[in-house]
């Protein structure tokens, strides 16, 4: 099939690669590149840089308000467009110029975690399960009826990261099924109940507050690993806390009950692997081994 590919982080890049390999990718659409690393020089995002090295055509429009843009973009002639995390809303005339319209791979089990971070509001809500959804884009955020899905459980202490990695490989593997079963498959309506909305993380919510029960803070390490990563003060030290699972005991929220078991609103947590700033991610026991923590975390 003639498909244009959309899609900007590395989520995406498996997916690329798994549709290069079976299709013809007339084009590559992905963010613009921006400022990055210490000297703030343009970079290519990991799609862009991905679809450079297998010889594709890359196009970075900052939108599709312009008549030049939508024209350009109906005049590849394409099948199908598949979208995942590309970054934009497409307006109707994009998702109507392809013969097949336009196809969304969504981390999550719509209509649950629509939206912009669905990976790291599961594992936030304490969700047991999450997956992948293949579906059929419409002017909604997400609302467009669903061709394929699959479930897989989410791990106790499960990043979002690795999480993350788990699904973009199920959505590379889906979708290329999607392809090749596309004109037998039965595009089912999201359900009216059920639906819920993963808000864009935003970086103030990191900041990670003892008063609140061990099991809600176990939630929000995993879940905003690796990024931007929940933190606490160690010493004037801003320690991110990058895994942690649930421990015994029990005291003054933000007490230290030994190792790195910290006493919480309500039982208590032990950290798992944390990051002191300019460091690689350690386990706790190495971190340990050159870090002095307080009586007290604040």
């Amino acid at each position: 099939m003639r498909v244009i590919f959309m899609g900007t982080p590395e989520f995406s890049v498996p997916v690329l690669e798994a549709l290069a390999a079976e299709h013809d990718i007339v084009a590559v659409y992905s963010q613009p590149p921006r400022p990055a690393g210490r000297g703030k020089k343009d970079r290519p995002s990991p799609v862009h840089a991905k679809a450079a090295e297998l010889g594709l055509e890359v196009r970075t429009p900052l939108n599709f308000k312009s008549a030049e843009d939508r024209e350009a973009f109906a005049a590849l002639d394409a099948d199908i467009a598949v979208v995942v995390a590309y970054g934009l809303i497409l307006p109707q005339a994009i998702l109507d110029a392809p013969a097949k319209g336009c196809l969304n791979i969504h981390a999550s089990l719509l209509p649950r975690w629509r939206g912009a971070a669905p990976i790291h509001r599961a594992i936030m809500a304490g969700d047991t399960e999450t997956g992948i959804c293949i579906m059929q884009m419409e002017a909604g955020l997400d609302t467009g009826p669903v061709l394929l899905r699959e479930e897989i459980p989410i791990g106790a202490t499960e990043t979002t990261g690795e999480l993350h990695d788990r699904l973009s490989a199920m959505g590379a593997r889906l979708i290329v099924e999607a392809l090749a079963r596309i004109d037998s498959l039965i595009a089912e309506p999201q359900p009216v109940a059920g639906v819920t909305y993963a808000a864009k993380i935003d970086k103030a919510e990191a900041r990670i507050d003892w008063s609140r029960p061990a099991g809600d803070l176990v939630r929000h390490i995993n879940g905003l690993s690796p990024f931007p990563g929940a933190w606490c003060e160690v010493g004037g030290e801003r320690i991110k806390l990058l895994r942690a699972e649930l421990a015994p005991g029990s005291g003054e929220p933000g007490t230290l009950l030994g190792g790195f078991t910290i006493a919480c609103g309500s039982g208590a947590l032990e950290v798992l692997e944390a990051q002191r700033p300019g460091k690689r991610p350690m386990e706790a026991a190495e971190i340990l081994r050159g870090l002095t923590l307080p009586a007290r975390l604040d």
